[in-house]
């Protein structure tokens, strides 16, 4: 009878991970079939990747969920919150592929690694997310780092990405470390790999166990370089600009949300009883990532470095909802993660869209004059710069307003204030693209190249952003549903 029970229960978890069983089968057939194809035929890699992300989208959103399910042993667990950044995810990944493959292919590097690798990163991710123990969250999350690692040395000729690749790994094998160590101290007092399991030995009895604060000092640690959130920053900046524009765009979104879903199963569910003291934590992280991402970000001529220190100041603003330790803020988070992913995927997209043969459209200096060369695509740039400033009534107003609502009603008014002034800054270098887009001359007169379906598709994204400033209800709701 225990064993008939136990073969139901496995059998009803399978079920439960069935989008994450299917795309990993996927990426396997994908990686043998990379194998057949000539150069020539290569396209049909990045075809047959965007199909599977989009049925792995469409298989995650048909799971029933209506509340938090843990199955496989205790592995695996399912919640809106999962299924939310899942499918975000996937179809983020789905759009990153999109705007690559002309880029890719003009520079001679379309290869079928490429998207099987991100496929891989993809599942990790997907792994991550939905992680109900320390052993799945670690296999997800370095499942995802060295896919993540060879992404950006996928560029074998070029010298500043292998160089980028070896101080992402570097730095993220410290972290790692770090993150693991932190694990380990969970495990040595609570006993239990189960997050549920030590979050009820947190909340009876052990929360007073000054083991359990280092344990968590060392998880923020960890968690802090995943996310980019200062101090543990130094690798953005230098691995954004070294690496393949398409990877950029990978790490700059993809793997954010997955790191989102780390810090939310660790801190909020794993320690929620220790909100009081990993919070001051996060207070500090918060300040100091929105200080220099606004202020450094000012000084950028290269716009893939000027977009690596806006995203270190935008994680600043998504830790305002986490350290919040309320319903309200974990919601804002979340709708600010969500909708930055969005936003940044369609910057990267513009990147991408005026690159050419020998020219990676990354000076500011390229945007000059952008509005004569073609007035929808300044105008398409002009939205996501607006949204990211938080200019209303685009959508990123809406997420800094969030967050800032959150510490507002746990009596933080002091760090709402620093994240208006701060916000205020970053204004500056982000209306500075606008600028040189409208008030200058071109410097670059070339017709702006891509496919007639990167277009649809960047138009779209950049529409979007504005779209959900106008009417944010939809997304708002979806995300007050994942943090029941």
């Amino acid at each position: 009878m225990n064993a008939s029970f136990d073969v139901t229960s496995f059998n009803a978890g399978l079920v439960l991970a069935r989008p994450e069983i299917f795309l990993a089968t996927v990426a396997c057939a994908l990686l043998m079939l990379d194998l057949a194809l000539s150069q020539a035929q290569r396209r049909w890699m990045a075809t047959l990747s965007v199909v599977a992300l989009v049925v792995t989208a469409l298989l995650e959103g048909l799971v029933p969920v209506s509340a938090r399910t843990v199955a496989l042993g205790g592995l695996f667990e399912l919640d809106r919150m999962a299924q939310l950044l899942k499918i975000v995810t996937l179809l983020t990944v789905a759009v990153v592929f999109l705007y690559s493959t002309d880029y890719l292919e003009r520079r001679g590097i379309l290869k079928g690694e490429y998207y099987v690798l991100g496929l891989f990163a993809s599942l990790g991710a997907l792994v991550l997310i939905s992680a109900a123990s320390l052993i799945t969250l670690f296999l997800g999350l370095e499942l995802l780092s060295l896919c993540l690692y060879a992404m950006v040395a996928f560029d074998r000729d070029s010298g500043i990405a292998a160089e980028s690749a070896i101080k992402y790994f570097v730095l993220g094998s410290m972290s790692t470390g770090t993150l693991l160590y932190g694990m380990s101290i969970l495990y040595g007092i609570t006993g239990s790999l189960e997050l549920g399991a030590i979050a009820t030995s947190v909340a009876h009895g052990d929360a007073h166990n000054i083991g359990l604060i280092f344990g968590a000092a060392f998880i923020i640690v960890g968690v802090g370089f995943k996310l980019g959130a200062v101090p543990f920053h130094m690798w953005i900046p230098d691995v954004y600009e070294g690496s393949p524009t398409p990877v950029t765009l990978f790490i700059g979104t993809a793997s954010k949300l997955a790191a989102f879903g780390l810090i939310m199963r660790l801190l909020p569910e794993a320690l929620g009883a220790l909100q009081a003291d990993w919070s001051q934590m996060l207070v500090v992280i918060s300040v100091l990532s929105m200080a220099l991402g606004s202020v450094v970000a000012i000084a950028q001529s290269n716009i893939k470095r000027m977009l690596a220190y806006s995203t270190i100041s935008q994680i600043g603003y998504v830790l305002l909802g986490v350290l919040s330790g309320t319903a309200q803020g974990y919601q804002a988070a979340l709708f600010y993660i969500v909708t930055y992913v969005i936003v940044a995927g369609g910057a990267f997209g513009m990147v991408l869209l005026l690159a050419r043969q020998g020219f990676e459209a990354d000076r500011l200096i390229d945007y000059k004059g952008l509005n004569a060369r073609s007035p929808w695509f300044a105008g398409m740039m002009a939205i996501l710069m607006f949204s990211l400033a938080g200019v209303p009534p685009f959508v990123g107003f809406w997420a800094k307003l969030g967050v800032i609502q959150a510490v507002l009603g746990v009596g933080y008014t002091w760090l709402a204030v620093i994240a208006v002034l701060y916000s205020v800054i970053s204004a500056y270098f982000y209306l500075r693209i606008v600028k040189l887009m409208y008030f200058d001359e071109p410097t670059e007169t070339t017709a702006i190249g891509g496919s007639a379906l990167m277009r649809t598709v960047l138009s779209a994204n950049a529409l979007l952003a504005l779209a959900l400033g106008v009417v944010p209800q939809t997304l708002l709701g979806l995300c007050q549903q994942a943090m029941r």
